[in-house]
């Protein structure tokens, strides 16, 4: 195991032996899918994303938000009228989508719950996620992150990012009704 060592606001539970640089971010993810305009309209009309290009070939798509080039690309070239692969195999777990706020989410929140896409509600105590999948059984997850005054910690001073504690998502509901 690699050495316990803190930098920033937290302590990490193993060193990188050569660190990546601090802004390094995801840019985007590429999934294979059975059927393109399917999870176009999934990734379009449910989570909102914007389609910035179809490929001639007619076999990708590339989807964003807020002018970005692409978070996500979609494409049918080795898995058209595929099927998810069986419980037990590696790959993929789930793609993460980060809102802003707790409001945004619950507004994303609501939007997939009208699609009537069956939700999980995760409080990771640096975020609050909401999980589901999407037309071709691939992992969604929408999530805030909480402040970090809200963050919990294990021995040693690490963040608990392992923490999972399930709540009702329809709580989200509620508090949009709340809202002026």
């Amino acid at each position: 195991m690699a050495a316990v060592v803190r930098s920033g606001a937290f302590t990490k539970g193993e060193a990188a032996s050569a660190p990546a640089p601090p802004m390094m971010r995801v840019g985007h993810v590429h999934l294979r899918v059975a059927d393109l305009e399917r999870s176009i309209a999934f990734y379009r009309d449910v989570l909102g994303l914007d389609v910035i290009q179809r490929a001639p070939s007619g076999d990708v798509a590339f989807l964003s938000v807020g002018g970005y080039h692409h978070h996500l690309a979609l494409n049918t070239r080795e898995s058209l009228g595929g099927t998810p692969p069986p419980p037990g195999h590696t790959g993929l777990v789930h793609t993460a989508f980060v809102y802003p706020d707790r409001k945004a989410l619950a507004q994303a929140c609501k939007r997939v719950m009208d699609h009537g896409i069956a939700v999980q509600g995760h409080d990771h105590g640096v975020s609050e996620a909401i999980y589901f999948s999407d037309p071709d059984g691939n992992g969604v997850e929408i999530y805030w992150d909480c402040p970090a005054e809200r963050w919990s910690y294990v021995d040693g001073g690490i963040l608990n990012v392992a923490m999972s504690e399930s709540f009702d998502p329809t709580i989200f509901l509620t508090e949009l009704a709340d809202a002026p």
